[in-house]
């Protein structure tokens, strides 16, 4: 079985129906769905945004939490100096470094909708699965 690891861009994506679901849905149907215990929170996060601009309702914004907590993900520590190492050398923020770190910790490929993430994971050898729409 394959290990996929995952951002909050693709869960979202899936969560709120957006044009790029099926293709998530089909690439990770099967495997293991690792991520770093960061978007988790990021989740709440992303939801909270979505409130704040009144382009989700409280209603669906619990709709969704419902459906998310139903997807199998193992959510796993990752090393935070690793993380500050990547940092500081591809000049990205801590959220997208632990989810390298995750990738790269796992020896997993990464599915993500962030391009700047996906820059990034591949500078650092990590293969990311593509989401054509």
């Amino acid at each position: 079985m394959m290990n996929i690891v995952v951002d909050t861009s693709v869960i979202i994506a899936v969560l709120v129906n957006e044009p790029a679901k099926n293709i998530i849905v089909d690439r990770t149907k099967g495997a293991d769905i690792f991520a770093p215990h960061s978007v988790h929170w990021e989740i709440g996060n992303a939801f909270s945004a979505m409130l704040k601009r009144n382009r989700i309702t409280l209603e669906q914004s619990i709709k969704a939490i419902e459906i998310y907590s139903k997807i199998i993900i193992q959510f796993v520590d990752i090393d935070l100096k690793d993380s500050l190492e990547l940092c500081n050398e591809l000049k990205i923020y801590a959220y997208d470094a632990y989810i390298i770190s995750c990738a790269l910790q796992y020896q997993s490929p990464l599915i993500t909708l962030d391009k700047g993430l996906i820059r990034s994971a591949t500078q650092k050898g990590v293969q990311v699965l593509e989401v054509k729409i």
